[in-house]
């Protein structure tokens, strides 16, 4: 077992905007209401740049904002983890559509091409950050927020240093999204460290067993669609133990395994 401490959380999917409101919903102190997504415009983003970017990219930028500005980190000084299920579809399916056979001369845009590779949300963010810290990207299909966290725990825990986790994916177009459905976009950032500092939200003691028993899910049948509905929004069971002030969860792993994660809150 490891164990890490919480110091900021971000989160961004459908009427869960913004921690402070995701909170209060999961917490049953607010009334959750599924709401169309907000247009993403992160501010770190300088326009022009902003304008190169699709949802996939932005999103990420989203929640790393929201959860470094929380904790007051410097977000130069962060190591990173992205994570993702599958990379950026709306890129992918750009791209197919451009080098169709039927065209003469299939127009790749070169912005395209850059922002097709999986490192791009962690390049535009070391950018808007001006960070030169080491950055990992990981896939995970299904486990893909469980697959980053264990990821994040592991430099934290090795390297001695606060890491910035951000696990997202947004809906793909059709025809990728019949193969590939997603019912929204959801992304969530957290700050992990192996000491607690100022502002610390709390601890969080993770392992892996490759025992029998069952992911948690929510009894909210409405939230635990929208949990379903993205492999990133798997993180709302452990968001809710953390809007409960305490408890574990098991979050299904690759290989049949479970990852179990405790949620303590500081004193």
């Amino acid at each position: 077992m490891k164990q890490v401490y919480l110091h900021g959380i971000g989160v961004f999917g459908p009427g869960l905007v913004g921690w402070p409101s995701c909170r209060a919903v999961l917490s049953s102190a607010q009334a959750y209401v599924n709401e169309e997504l907000p247009k993403l415009a992160p501010q770190r983003l300088a326009p022009a740049v902003r304008r190169r970017t699709g949802d996939y990219i932005r999103l990420a930028i989203e929640v790393a904002s929201e959860a470094v500005d929380q904790c007051g980190i410097d977000a130069s000084t962060l190591s990173s983890v992205f994570s993702t299920s599958d990379g950026d579809g709306q890129i992918a399916h750009n791209i197919c559509d451009a080098v169709r056979l039927d065209q003469a001369e299939p127009p790749v845009s070169p912005t395209q091409f850059h922002n097709s590779v999986a490192n791009a949300p962690a390049g535009y963010w070391q950018q808007a950050v001006e960070s030169f810290e080491p950055s990992t990207s990981v896939a995970g299909f299904d486990h893909a927020f469980a697959v980053g966290m264990v990821e994040a725990v592991m430099q934290v825990t090795m390297e001695n240093r606060p890491i910035l986790l951000v696990s997202h994916d947004v809906r793909f177009p059709e025809p990728l999204h019949s193969a590939r459905p997603m019912d929204s976009s959801f992304g969530v950032a957290m700050v992990l460290a192996s000491e607690p500092m100022s502002g610390c939200i709390g601890s969080l003691d993770v392992s892996i067993q490759y025992e029998t028993g069952i992911e948690t899910v929510l009894k909210d049948a409405q939230l635990d669609k929208v949990r379903l509905g993205n492999p990133a929004a798997r993180s709302l069971s452990l968001l809710k133990a953390i809007a409960d002030g305490g408890g574990e969860v098991a979050l299904n792993y690759p290989d049949s395994g479970l990852l179990l994660i405790k949620y303590s809150k500081m004193d």
